[in-house]
């Protein structure tokens, strides 16, 4: 296929423009900076200059393009802050940037739109034990702020779902860890700010390898049903305490301290949320049916380079000394 790609260099983005290439299609890639020309072009992909946030400029860019499809990759949480608002860049490109982007694909004929959501849209709240599936709600509020990430899931999925003439798909990820993904994230902060974690235990989440998300996301662009959405999730959910011991182990961070998990809530409530009070397990076993994909690294440890079980620990999130 020919394919426009959005969100080219993020953490899913590089490998998702390798795996592209290794399955035969042909791939530009949108990039705000000139600087990743170089990049781009050593990934397989023709660099195009656009704006996913300017609608002029996207329909600038798509003048003499033809393509069959439009991947929308982009999000802005390389440069995430502590708190999250209403103003949240990564929600104004779930919005705004998915219906440029659609414009975007009218203009140059694609006929399959396939977005990037996220598993947190079923809420920041504790799910249970029994794994969640694509039937149940998604984006409904729970009264946290973590609403505002589940409403820019929504924002985008309805987006594509609707759009006349175009087979919209949804991929809800899990986090992304690996390169340049969240985990590296997570370790720098880590890093660079004294350590602290919830005492007591915390939440757990669903994740998945970058390059796991990258094969999901190809098997999509050639299966996916109109009008679905589909879990991109490894096979063994993890609490947080399993995920930032991983972490910590493969980065060599320093070892946190443990606080009343009030505190993290007082301090970073967005995290807070995420990391003490929502508890959420996904099942996968949609994609695998429909888009004959199945994760080839089961869990975070595995896909880390760690060997044998975790240490004992605590959960940490890393927060400012001051």
């Amino acid at each position: 296929m020919r394919v426009i790609l959005a969100g080219a260099t993020g953490a899913i983005g590089r490998p998702l423009l390798a795996a592209l290439s290794t399955a035969g299609h042909q791939v530009h890639a949108l990039i705000r900076n000139p600087a990743h020309w170089q990049l781009v072009e050593d990934l397989g992909a023709t660099p195009v200059i656009a704006d996913v946030m300017d609608q002029d400029s996207l329909l600038s860019a798509a003048e003499g393009l033809t393509a069959d499809a439009v991947l929308h990759q982009a999000t802005a949480l390389r440069t995430a802050k502590r708190t999250l608002g209403p103003d949240d860049p990564t929600n104004a490109l779930r919005e705004a940037g998915t219906r440029h982007l659609l414009a975007m694909a009218r203009a140059v004929g694609a006929r399959r739109f396939v977005t990037q959501s996220l598993i947190t849209g079923y809420g920041y709240r504790d799910h249970g034990e029994r794994p969640l599936t694509e039937n149940d709600p998604f984006g409904e509020p729970v009264g946290s702020v973590g609403d505002l990430v589940a409403a820019g899931c929504v924002a985008t999925e309805r987006q594509v779902f609707a759009a006349d003439g175009i087979d919209g798909i949804a991929l809800r990820y899990g986090m992304f860890y690996g390169p340049n993904a969240f985990s590296d994230m997570f370790a720098g902060l880590l890093r660079k700010h004294f350590p602290i974690r919830p005492l007591g235990g915390a939440g757990s989440n669903c994740f998945i390898h970058v390059d796991d998300a990258a094969a999901a996301t190809v098997a999509a662009l050639a299966r996916g049903r109109a009008g679905q959405a589909y879990n991109i999730v490894d096979d063994t959910p993890a609490t947080w305490q399993e995920f930032i011991d991983a972490v910590a182990e493969a980065h060599r961070t320093p070892r946190p301290l443990s606080v009343p998990g009030w505190v993290i809530r007082l301090m970073v409530p967005y995290l807070g949320c995420l990391l003490v009070d929502t508890r959420l397990r996904a099942s996968h076993a949609k994609a695998t049916e429909q888009l004959g994909w199945t994760p080839t690294i089961p869990d975070l440890r595995t896909g880390l380079g760690l060997e044998g079980p975790a240490p004992d620990g605590g959960t940490a999130i890393a927060m400012g000394s001051s």
